[in-house]
């Protein structure tokens, strides 16, 4: 599977744009139950923690768009967005989004 965030992918031939697809997901970040984590992991203003939650949030995401995209018949997402969005208090969604495509 192909996945990009370009609209083409060189040396490739898409034959049909199949549809958009979306994963998402929503992540909880407690400070209150991370602060002692927190402050051990704080280098330099970042937290290793939360890079580590958050990064895992976006690979889930993409998964989940891309098992979208093979149960459609597609073989390659392109033009790949991936969004960061606040949705309450300590949380976070994680969206991301493509167009799913067969190339010939």
């Amino acid at each position: 599977m192909i996945v990009t965030t370009t609209a083409t992918v060189e040396n490739a031939n898409i034959v049909e744009y199949v549809r958009i697809v979306a994963g998402e997901t929503v992540i909880g970040i407690n400070m209150f139950k991370d602060i002692g984590a927190g402050f051990r992991n704080i280098v330099g203003g970042r937290s290793e923690g939360y890079e580590r939650e958050i990064g895992g949030a976006r690979e889930a995401a993409l998964g989940e768009m891309v098992q979208r995209a093979i149960e459609l018949g597609a073989n390659g997402v392109v033009g790949v967005d991936i969004d960061y969005e606040s949705v309450g208090q300590g949380m976070m969604m994680v969206t991301a989004s493509g167009t799913a495509v067969r190339f010939g």
